[in-house]
C-alpha cells in the first residue's frame, strides 16, 4: 500500500504548512482523503499524482473549508464532462450532515448531490462508525475524534497492510482502541499542530501538542511508527525539538509531496 501526501500552497496560522490531501494509491481505483482548498494548482497536483487512476471515493475528515472546498471545483468540473460517474463523498453521519447543511447548501456552494437532476455529479455515502467497510479498493473503519467540529479519523487497509489516520484531533480514545489488535497495521499518521506552551489554544481548537501526543501514543502498540503531520511552520523547529525529546526513533515528521509505502 502506498500513500501520497500532497500539500496545498495555503500556509497560514490555521492550515500549518498547507492543507494536506492524501492519496491512497490503488490499481485501478484510488481513495482520496480530504481534497483540500479550492485552488487550481492544488487540484491539478492531485490530478497529476493520481496518474489516471479512478477515484473510488473521497473520504472527508471534517467540513472546514480548507479541507473540502476542493470538492466544489471537482464537482463543477464533472458537471461539464461528457462522460463521468458521480464523486462518492464518504464519512461519518455528522460530517456528511455538516457538508449537506453548511457547505453544499445552495448558498455557500451548489448542492451537487442534486444537480444536474437527471444525473447528479456527487453522491454522499454515510459510513457506519467503528465498522469496517469496503471503500474503493480499500477497507475503511471510520472513528469519531475530538476536534472543533464533527470529525472522523480513519483506519485504512488493503487486506494485508494498513495505517491509522487521526484527522484533526485533540486527545481521543476511540481511534486508538479501534486500532488495537489489528493485524498488518504499519503506521499511525497523527497530527501535532502546536508547541507545548500553546496547550490552552490546542485544547480549544481541538489539536495536539507534543506533550499531548506523548500521552496519546502511549495508547498505541509500542512498536508502531508514528508519522507526524499538520506541524504549523512558524512553530516547526520548536515542535520538532519537543518531539525529538519524546522518542526521536519512533516519531517522524512527514515530508511534503512524498509517497510513503506502508
Amino acid at each position: 500500500m502506498r500513500v501520497r501526501r500532497v500539500v496545498a500552497d495555503n500556509p497560514s496560522p490555521y492550515t500549518g504548512p498547507g492543507t494536506n490531501t492524501w492519496i491512497v494509491e490503488g490499481d485501478p481505483v484510488a481513495v482520496v482523503i480530504d481534497p483540500g482548498p479550492d485552488d487550481d494548482r492544488h487540484l491539478a497536483a492531485i490530478e497529476e499524482r493520481l496518474a489516471g487512476a479512478a477515484v473510488g471515493a473521497i473520504l472527508v475528515t471534517h467540513s472546514h473549508p480548507d479541507h473540502v472546498a476542493g470538492l466544489a471545483f471537482l464537482a463543477e468540473t464533472l458537471a461539464f464532462a461528457e462522460t463521468r460517474s458521480p464523486l462518492t463523498v464518504a464519512s461519518l453521519e455528522p460530517v456528511v450532515n455538516a457538508l449537506r447543511v453548511g457547505v453544499f447548501n445552495n448558498m455557500a456552494w451548489p448542492d451537487f448531490a442534486q444537480i444536474p437532476a437527471e444525473a447528479p455529479v456527487m453522491k454522499y455515502r454515510t459510513l457506519v462508525e467503528e465498522a469496517e467497510q469496503r471503500v474503493g479498493d480499500t477497507w475503511v473503519t471510520p472513528v469519531a475524534v475530538n476536534h472543533a467540529v464533527p470529525t472522523s479519523g480513519f483506519i485504512v487497509h488493503d487486506g494485508s497492510t494498513g495505517f491509522l489516520f487521526s484527522g484533526d484531533t485533540g486527545p481521543t480514545d476511540a481511534l486508538w482502541k479501534a486500532a488495537r489488535g489489528l493485524r498488518g497495521l504499519r503506521a499511525a499518521f497523527v497530527e501535532c499542530a502546536f508547541p507545548n506552551r500553546m496547550a490552552d489554544l490546542a485544547a480549544v481548537a481541538g489539536h495536539l501538542t507534543p506533550e499531548l501526543l506523548r500521552r496519546e501514543i502511549d495508547k498505541l502498540p509500542a512498536d508502531l511508527p508514528v508519522w507526524i503531520y499538520h506541524v504549523k511552520p512558524q512553530f516547526y523547529d520548536e515542535i520538532a525539538g519537543e518531539l525529538a525529546r519524546i522518542d526521536a526513533a519512533r516519531l517522524t515528521i512527514l515530508e511534503q509531496d512524498k509517497t510513503y509505502t506502508i
